[in-house]
């Protein structure tokens, strides 16, 4: 069996963002960055299923971006995966959702992956939608936000959670595509000697243009901080005096309540 899980690096969001001087995406210096956070339920559930399959399935970790997206690749090749693929793109987030799709099912299409893993959404763009395209590219099925798994005599049965907290239950058989929400496993911490172990583990670095040929399609973006607000008026006291005083303040402020 050959997995694929494919991962995103982000910045840490308790970091303190600001807009880049460009005004078209946030300024990384001084950010801290980490690997997107249920992507690790992603390679968890991956290295989980080699695990029970007694190593057998082979697991490549996959991710798109600038140099610093290795260290998100590492992590994943000491949490378990066998190998690790860089597609270098130093303006990844000036991509779309379909683009980024593109470029993953373009690498995958020849590798004959039985599995493909991918978290559930990122935490910066948060759109949910590269692996649900990646799997109308590649024609495979996909379940997607997923929070139970098990796998049997080729068959997937996969707990979805839905709106409103709704569990549902599909099967599906190989190939196939699921992307995991939050709570389906609890990734591990890679210990020391698989930090090592990682470090001798293949690494294959893939140019963007190798997989994606971007057409004559121009996005034009920008970002902005959020606008500044002042701050709050906390009313406290009995109910009466706090819709008098309430009131005088519409008045005042708004010059609409008479």
């Amino acid at each position: 069996m050959k997995i694929l899980v494919c991962i995103k690096q982000v910045p840490d969001m308790a970091s303190r963002f600001k807009v880049n001087g460009e005004g078209t995406w946030y300024d990384e210096t001084d950010l801290a960055f980490r690997m997107n956070e249920y992507d690790e339920y992603a390679v968890e559930q991956a290295v989980q299923l080699k695990e029970q399959s007694g190593n057998a399935p082979d697991v490549t970790v996959l991710s798109i971006g600038p140099d610093r997206v290795v260290e998100a690749i590492k992590k994943a090749l000491a949490m378990g995966c066998d190998r690790g693929v860089h597609i270098k793109d130093d303006a990844s987030f000036r991509k779309d959702p379909w683009q980024i799709a593109s470029a993953i099912a373009a690498f995958s299409r020849d590798k004959n992956f039985d599995l493909i893993f991918f978290g559930l959404q990122s935490q910066d763009r948060g759109s949910g939608q590269v692996g649900a395209i990646v799997s109308e590219i590649v024609g495979i099925p996909c379940a997607t936000t997923v929070v139970g798994f098990a796998f049997a005599d080729g068959v997937i049965t996969a707990k979805r959670e839905l709106e409103g907290g709704v569990k549902a239950v599909v099967k599906l058989k190989l190939p196939a595509l699921i992307t995991c929400q939050l709570g389906l496993n609890t990734p591990r911490y890679p210990t020391l000697p698989n930090i090592m172990k990682a470090k001798k583990k293949e690494l294959v670095v893939i140019p963007i243009a190798d997989v994606l040929q971007e057409k004559e399609l121009t996005v034009t973006a920008s970002a902005y901080p959020r606008a500044k607000k002042g701050s709050g008026i906390l009313l406290e006291g009995d109910v009466n005096d706090m819709v008098e005083r309430l009131l005088g303040i519409l008045k005042e402020k708004t010059k609409v309540v008479k």
